[in-house]
């Protein structure tokens, strides 16, 4: 095949993996549906598998998701094509009252300076991880719009909301996906939490900037993010452990998997994460492994630094709720010599901040005293 292998064919002979799937069956050359809109030119992605973008003459962009989903971004006064495949959703710009589920585009979203086209969401005030989001919701100028999973569908067709971009958690109730098809609303489940590559969350604004026509900001916003980012991971590893959980309902230790974007955080500010093997552990899910204590306590004891993960559950604020939650901490190295932190519980929505996360971490594990936002020490 050699270098006529087109980017198509590559997808539909599954070289292209995750998106093998994707747009192959049933398209026909006649001129109409996506092949009136010519040639399409990938757009370059360099971290993010879970997605990708082809833009086409005119401003047309077609994302398509790892999940199968397709969506055509329209841009103002241009139709999209008749005889569109049934899969492919439409998007049309300029978008306006948007209703924003997902707290993880939020910060990407702003950075690309898109928040006035956001006016319904199901997030907060008090659980916005952005302080101009916090604003909006506090004045009124985004409304809360009640849970992914109990809409107020009532406000949102008010609304006249054209565009949901939700997380993964829409897969869960695909009754309220359906019933906000059924008002109109396209639906966009954004994937990043699904992405290994740390940067390859961030990327994900590349297609928020698609999706709301502000594709030099993305860019911009993208470029400077991974340059800190390099900067950051640059100072080299400190030849410390560290240990990244919580305590669940059970009092067994969820970590995060090996290789997660995490970790690669952790390991970008110098620390060695503690891992463990899925192999008897008692659930594992596309990003965590949970172990009973005692085997968690065999593998993490020594580590040289604690940073216990309050995203999760309520948290702690001191060195005596952590034992509280189980007794064998206790004899954990890093609470004896009081190496244990507690991180933001909006940690994992703060991807655009990804590069002072690492820089105190990275405080953290080498006990600087340099001041931190994003992780605090427990006395």
């Amino acid at each position: 095949m050699g270098s006529s292998l087109t980017r198509r064919s590559a997808v539909c002979l599954g070289l292209l993996a995750p998106l093998a799937l994707v747009g192959c069956a049933g398209e026909k050359d006649d001129g109409s549906g996506l092949d009136a809109l010519g040639e399409a030119t990938p757009v370059a992605l360099e971290h993010a598998t879970q997605f990708t973008l082809d833009a086409y003459e005119g401003g047309f962009r077609l994302a398509s998701l790892a999940s199968g989903d397709r969506l055509l971004v329209v841009p103002e006064g241009a139709e999209p094509p008749t005889g569109l495949p049934a899969d492919v959703a439409v998007i049309r710009q300029p978008l306006a009252n948007v209703y924003l589920v997902s707290t993880g585009m939020i910060c990407l979203v702003d950075a690309i300076g898109a928040l006035d086209a956001v006016s319904v969401s199901s997030v907060r005030a008090e659980d916005s991880p952005v302080e101009a989001f916090t604003a909006r919701l506090e004045d009124r100028t985004i409304t809360y719009g009640g849970l992914y999973r109990a809409p107020d569908y009532e406000l949102i067709a008010a609304r006249g909301c054209p565009l949901a971009i939700e997380n993964t958690n829409i897969d869960h109730v695909p009754e309220v996906r359906a019933k906000l098809e059924e008002l109109g609303v396209t639906v966009l489940m954004e994937q990043s939490s699904r992405e290994e590559d740390m940067l390859g969350r961030l990327e994900w604004i590349k297609l928020m900037g698609a999706v709301f026509g502000r594709e030099d900001e993305a860019a911009e916003a993208f470029d400077d993010v991974a340059a800190r980012v390099e900067k950051a991971a640059a100072e080299g590893p400190l030849g410390k452990t560290v240990a990244f959980f919580y305590v669940n309902e059970d009092g067994a230790a969820v970590t995060r998997r090996a290789g997660d974007y995490f970790c690669q955080m952790i390991e970008a500010a110098g620390g060695e994460y503690v891992s463990f093997a899925e192999e008897g552990a008692t659930d594992s899910s596309p990003t965590t492994v949970t172990v009973e204590m005692e085997r968690f306590y065999e593998g993490a004891r020594d580590a040289d630094v604690i940073v216990y993960n309050g995203t999760i559950d309520d948290g702690v604020t001191g060195l005596d709720q952590l034992v509280e939650k189980n007794a064998l901490l206790a004899d954990f190295r890093a609470v004896r010599e009081g190496n244990v932190w507690a991180c933001d519980s909006n940690l994992y929505q703060q991807i655009t901040s990804m590069a002072d996360i690492i820089r105190d971490l990275r405080a953290a594990i080498s006990s600087s005293g340099e001041p931190t936002s994003y992780v605090w020490r427990l006395g």
